[in-house]
């Protein structure tokens, strides 16, 4: 007898919190493949396009604790 919805929710609350990210990344993935896809390319197009500006020098990059010092300030943390 397959288990209920209810039942695989129960056994994934006992799983770690890392094993329950990867799943609920699985099932996500599950949903829409074809956008995921779609994502998947715009975030690349997007990353190396960043990467392009830091190595033309069109961009400065910074520490990422500097970033997140910024980030806390501007959202007042």
């Amino acid at each position: 007898m397959p288990m209920t919805v209810e039942q695989i929710a129960e056994a994934a609350m006992a799983l770690s919190s890392e094993e329950r990210a990867k799943l609920a990344d699985r099932l996500v993935e599950s949903l829409e493949p074809a956008a995921d896809e779609i994502h998947r390319k715009l975030w690349v197009a997007e990353a190396t396009r960043r990467l392009n500006d830091i190595r033309s020098g069109r961009v400065q990059a910074i520490p990422g604790d500097e970033a997140l010092l910024r980030v806390r300030k501007a959202v007042g943390r």
